[in-house]
């Protein structure tokens, strides 16, 4: 896909990360609101599982601050199939299985996992995002079709409902149930690529925010993002301090506070970055 964000736009793609990616990405971009540098402002933003969840929180105007404590829980802890998890994991690092293959596996164990209904996790959802509807600009979430392997990216112009669109692209086998649109079954957008910056080509300025940066080695940029037309490109990965506030677990919600108040802090650093690379005044 190119020209997402026009010639002379501004894209911001949002990585893949848990629960704990979730609260840092909250913070970073709050903290990055405070001191004038509004992500909401970009003309797309790209999320990826739980940057599907940041991007609709940020372009449906949620209020950032509100998430410095963990949201509450909603009904029963979530309902996880620790068996199918860890094969999945057997699947995804088996170096000989090409990967539209290891996909295709993936979304078989991902359909007969046992966990929640769709409808408690986009109940989820709703309580984290607090919008129902699209927001007018471009916002891009990607998921993976569970039969065959291959990415789909929803906007508002699918008529797909918000909360159903963001579901899917964090229905990580095992731990979440896959998500059904329109007569199909869909998962982890973070299975096709942990960001998926391949989709911000054509913008002026790409900032790529990847809470896993640490954890999964990731091609480099240029590999992955035509960047001829760009005049700037900026990584903001967790720091030293940020990874050691997460701690091993990225879906452990004890960790959503402190990983929130690493963002926040990180902000300060990031906003430098971004400065001479974002428009701040729109």
């Amino acid at each position: 896909m190119t020209g997402l964000a026009g010639p002379d736009g501004t894209a911001v793609v949002l990585g893949a990360g848990g629960v704990v990616g979730t609260a840092w990405m909250s913070g970073l971009a709050a903290g990055l609101r405070r001191q004038g540098v509004d992500l909401a402002q970009s003309d797309a933003i790209v999320g990826t599982s739980a940057g599907a969840i940041v991007g609709a929180m940020l372009t449906t105007g949620r209020d950032l601050d509100l998430l410095a404590e963990p949201p509450r829980p909603t009904g029963p802890a979530p309902k996880r199939d620790s068996g199918v998890f860890a094969e999945v994991f057997a699947v995804l690092t088996e170096p000989e299985l090409a990967p539209e293959i290891a996909r295709r596996r993936v979304g078989q164990l991902a359909i007969s996992a046992d966990t929640d209904s769709e409808e408690a996790q986009i109940d989820r959802m709703d309580s984290l995002v607090a919008a129902r509807d699209w927001p007018p600009g471009t916002l891009l979430v990607t998921a993976v079709d569970a039969e065959t392997g291959q990415r789909r990216v929803w906007d508002r112009e699918d008529g797909v409902p918000l909360l159903s669109a963001v579901a899917s692209s964090m229905a990580f086998p095992g731990a979440s149930p896959t998500i059904t649109i329109n007569g199909r079954r869909y998962m982890d957008g973070a299975l096709w690529s942990s960001t998926n910056a391949d989709l911000a080509t054509g913008a002026r300025t790409v900032v790529v925010i990847d809470p896993q940066a640490h954890l999964f080695p990731r091609e480099p940029l240029h590999r992955e993002l035509d960047v001829s037309g760009a005049d700037s490109t900026v990584m903001i990965n967790p720091d030293r301090a940020a990874i050691d506030d997460f701690g091993p677990d990225l879906n452990d919600r004890k960790a959503w506070q402190p990983a929130y108040r690493a963002g926040t802090r990180q902000a300060a650093e990031a906003v430098e970055q971004l400065r001479t690379a974002y428009r701040v005044d729109r």
